[in-house]
């Protein structure tokens, strides 16, 4: 494949690139399952020795019988639902009205309320479950986020436009990649508390839009989520496209994915280099030495 590509006429235009961040630029499902995972075997190796020395009320033996029968797919399944419960929330989230909380506060109360409908109630401590309930902040990026990223924002000013919270948005901006490169680095973070609202309330989008001081047809918004992507482009944004596993947000209909199609002004499929192949359909060449594109940068 060809290091360079044609940029299309309207990429001329742009000037700003906003990122979704959980599910287009960190991946989640792994991560969240095996934190929840691994927490609950410690909790089960260390009842015992809990029991006689912990002044917090012990799990029953109820909900540790319970906790030993959950196998590494139960918690994939939960940490599901857990992220389902997120969506439904910020979808249905009406500023002004619904009562405000930000993603730390959600995530809490969701994992509590789960915890109970798995029969699990007690397992954790309170402090356990808080600490568990920020696993949301410590989420690696998908291999080709961090060098896509670095490419991108060597022509375009990039930022973070999300549902996470200032706090949460910085601890994933310092996320470096396995092999310990360079983090993140999104150039701005623009995050659901400054605007009272959550993607995809036309809030979110107008208030980056205006925070930018950009116009709709200079900013592009790159997402794994079409229901993102169609938001912002009643804005008057660009869309682009970067399908990341199990991230499609709604039935994989032929006829509907045909339809977004064409009005998605970028589709990047899975395996075809996600943000690094954003970078070279915009026409930046991604064979660029990392010295060279952190001399841009700098």
């Amino acid at each position: 494949m060809p290091a360079m590509h044609q940029a299309p006429p309207w990429a001329t235009e742009i000037k700003a690139l906003t990122f979704d961040v959980f599910g287009t630029c960190v991946a989640w499902r792994e991560k969240v399952a095996s934190t929840l995972a691994s927490a609950t075997e410690t909790k089960l190796s260390s009842a015992s020795a809990s029991n006689a020395t912990s002044s917090d009320t012990p799990p029953s033996d109820q909900v540790l019988s319970r906790a030993r029968s959950l196998t590494r797919e139960d918690w994939a399944h939960f940490a599901q639902e857990w992220r389902r419960a997120y969506g439904d929330w910020t979808r249905s989230f009406v500023p002004d009205e619904t009562p405000w909380r930000d993603t730390d506060t959600f995530h809490h109360d969701s994992l509590v309320d789960l915890l109970a409908k798995w029969q699990l109630d007690g397992l954790f401590t309170p402090s356990e479950v808080e600490k568990l309930s920020l696993t949301w902040h410590d989420l690696p990026p998908w291999p080709d986020t961090i060098r896509g990223l670095h490419l991108l924002g060597s022509r375009y000013h990039t930022v973070a436009l999300t549902n996470a919270n200032q706090a949460t948005l910085k601890d994933l901006n310092s996320q470096k990649g396995v092999d310990g490169s360079s983090p993140l680095g999104f150039q701005r973070l623009l995050s659901c508390d400054m605007y009272r609202a959550y993607k995809p309330n036309p809030k979110v989008y107008q208030g980056g839009l205006r925070d930018l001081d950009l116009q709709p047809r200079e900013v592009a918004m790159v997402a794994a989520h079409l229901g993102d992507l169609g938001a912002a482009k009643k804005e008057g944004m660009r869309a682009i496209y970067v399908a990341r596993p199990g991230e499609l947000d709604f039935d994989a209909d032929e006829e509907k994915l045909k339809k977004a199609r064409e009005w998605v002004d970028i589709w990047i499929d899975e395996g075809e280099g996600g943000m690094v192949e954003a970078a070279r359909r915009l026409g930046i060449n991604v064979d660029i030495d990392d010295g060279d594109v952190a001399r841009v940068l700098g």
